[in-house]
């Protein structure tokens, strides 16, 4: 989830192409708003949520902090029909999306992927 259409499609490529002929596991992309602009559309996630969703739980990762508010509403919120075990990760957009394509392309689980998501989030780069 990006606040951004170009920005989410380009992190996506990249981890697509770091992944190389492994196939990552289900991945749906919502980024920006309905009509194409900048920021968050609560119909958008729900729809990315939706087409993954595969009755394992769904992990979630936000580019800034209102897509994690939007995300959080609609985890909170039993009629916006989003599926359980749905989780929003806590890591960094870029790093974090690397971690969970290739945790998911190995098979790894709901747990594993916020697991690696962590790891990214806390990898220092110094």
């Amino acid at each position: 989830m990006s606040h951004s259409k170009a920005v989410a499609e380009s992190v996506a490529a990249l981890t697509r192409a770091l992944l190389g002929s492994a196939e990552p596991g289900p991945l749906a992309l919502a980024g920006g708003t309905q009509d194409g602009g900048i920021g968050t559309s609560a119909a958008l996630i729900r729809g990315a949520v939706r087409a993954v969703d595969e009755g394992r739980g769904v992990a979630v990762l936000c580019d800034m902090g209102s897509a994690v508010l939007t995300v959080n509403s609609l985890i909170g919120d039993e009629e916006a029909g989003l599926p359980a075990g749905t989780r929003i990760v806590d890591a960094p957009f870029l790093e974090g999306a690397v971690a969970i394509t290739l945790t998911s392309a190995v098979g790894g689980d709901l747990d594993s992927v916020l697991a690696a998501a962590a790891d990214a989030r806390d990898y220092r780069k110094r």
